[in-house]
């Protein structure tokens, strides 16, 4: 395995198991981060606009069509907001982040919160 590749594979296991241990954190306290904080009717916003988003990470957010894309069903909404906006900024960079920055860029502030919003209702028994 090229060298490069056995960095980006431990910098990819790293992450899972930092969003493993936040995934554990929330369910133990029941807390939501202040950036998970939104309206009664986000999660209904953000179904309209998760339609696009289904076409790769599959209805429920859990695709396995194509292994390489995250199951995002169910990721806490702060985790959401802060990728979207990366991408839609162009901080977030990797092998898939040329084709997300284009999803993401036309989306507004509100729009990404009620994304993460209705991300995070679905079925999230599987955290990462």
């Amino acid at each position: 395995m090229p060298r490069s590749t056995s960095r980006l594979s431990a910098r990819r296991l790293a992450v899972r198991r930092l969003a493993a241990a936040a995934c554990a954190v929330a369910l133990c306290t029941g807390a939501k981060p202040a950036a998970a904080q939104s309206t009664p009717d986000a999660p209904a916003a953000g179904r309209e606009k998760f339609v696009q988003c289904a076409s790769c990470h599959g209805a429920d957010g859990r695709s396995t069509v194509v292994p390489e894309y995250p199951k995002i069903g169910g990721q806490t909404a702060a985790y959401v907001v802060n990728a979207l906006k990366a991408y839609r900024d162009g901080r977030r960079l990797g092998t898939y982040a040329a084709m997300m920055a284009a999803v993401a860029k036309p989306l507004s502030d509100a729009d990404i919160t009620n994304l993460a919003a209705y991300v995070e209702s679905l079925d999230g028994s599987h955290c990462p």
